[in-house]
């Protein structure tokens, strides 16, 4: 898979900013300095259809929020994908260690539709800590809900029932089922396409 360079753009579309500030707004309000200091620093990324936002061994500098589009991070293992987390509109993306220690990826990040991204640089988002202390909380408020992600990730991947973890998926992504190939959702619930299969071929004769 070829991996597609970036297009960084200032970015300055009230419309497609919209949402982003929407978000934030929703965690906590923030200055009007805020906003305008992240116009001049906002740039767009569209990224086809099985293209590679990330690539594991790449650095990632840029914290991404989700416009359109649907994305999954996933990491090689004895030549297999392994699918870490699923996300979709409204939402942040980044390699978190890469983007956090400078260090290379070990993940990938891939569009499973054509997005469109709202991206700014590490350093736009250090000047806003240093010169806007209301970004420290937002942020915070962010991350807190980032955490509470994994942990559900987490005890996903500790059920040891194959039908349990599928239901719990369903109960939290049930808006993405259509939106991704069942063989990314078999990878997350860490089962084999087949089982997933079965599972769903199961759940449909009981509707029945």
């Amino acid at each position: 898979m070829q991996v597609k360079a970036a297009l960084m753009n200032n970015y300055n579309n009230e419309n497609s900013t919209a949402s982003l500030f929407s978000l934030i707004n929703s965690v906590y309000p923030v200055s009007d300095g805020v906003k305008e200091y992240a116009k001049t620093r906002l740039g767009m990324v569209q990224i086809s259809k099985g293209t590679l936002l990330v690539e594991s061994g790449q650095h990632c500098d840029h914290l991404y929020f989700v416009n359109r589009g649907v994305l999954r991070g996933y990491v090689k293992q004895e030549n297999k994908d392994i699918t870490t987390w699923i996300t979709a509109e409204n939402e942040l993306v980044t390699s978190l260690s890469s983007y956090y220690q400078q260090i290379p990826s070990i993940e990938n990040i891939e569009a499973l539709e054509d997005c469109l991204l709202v991206a700014i640089h590490r350093d736009d988002m250090n000047y806003l800590y240093d010169h806007f202390p209301e970004v420290n909380r937002v942020v915070r408020i962010i991350l807190e809900k980032y955490y509470q992600d994994a942990e559900e990730r987490a005890y996903i991947c500790r059920l040891t029932d194959a039908t349990a973890k599928y239901h719990r998926f369903i109960n939290t992504k049930s808006h993405l089922l259509n939106r991704i190939p069942l063989k990314f959702v078999a990878s997350f619930l860490g089962m084999t396409l087949e089982t997933l299969s079965r599972i769903r071929g199961r759940m449909s004769q009981n509707r029945l």
